[in-house]
């Protein structure tokens, strides 16, 4: 089994800041991407951002230069700083993981969700 633990969520001002950590475990053989989806009712699940283990990142034009992924190889674990946040950027924010798992699956996981509320 592979778990993704999620912390870092909750709430904050417009202009504030915050830091979400995803931390992978379980039976997994290799990474390949790691990153942040988030979703708000009666939308659809939307990419904020991704980062592969060879350090390739990708992010939403609505983040660009006021988010910042990172990710540590060794302990399997994904940072998503978050700056300047605006009341748009309020939804949950679930992590995402592409990985192979010990026994040669190749799967995508998500973690259970963060809520992120931004205050204006």
């Amino acid at each position: 089994q592979v778990q993704l633990m999620e912390s870092g969520g909750g709430l904050v001002q417009a202009g504030g800041s915050l830091r979400l950590s995803c931390a992978a475990s379980g039976s997994i053989f290799s990474i390949n991407v790691m990153g942040w989806y988030r979703q708000n009712p009666g939308k659809q699940r939307e990419l904020v951002a991704h980062i592969s283990t060879g350090g390739s990142t990708v992010y939403a034009d609505s983040v660009k230069g006021r988010f910042t992924i990172s990710g540590d190889n060794a302990k399997s674990t994904v940072y998503l700083q978050m700056n300047n946040l605006k009341p748009e950027d309020t939804g949950v924010y679930y992590c995402w993981a592409k990985l192979r798992t010990a026994y040669g699956g190749s799967a995508a996981y998500w973690g259970q969700g963060s809520q992120v509320t931004v205050s204006s």
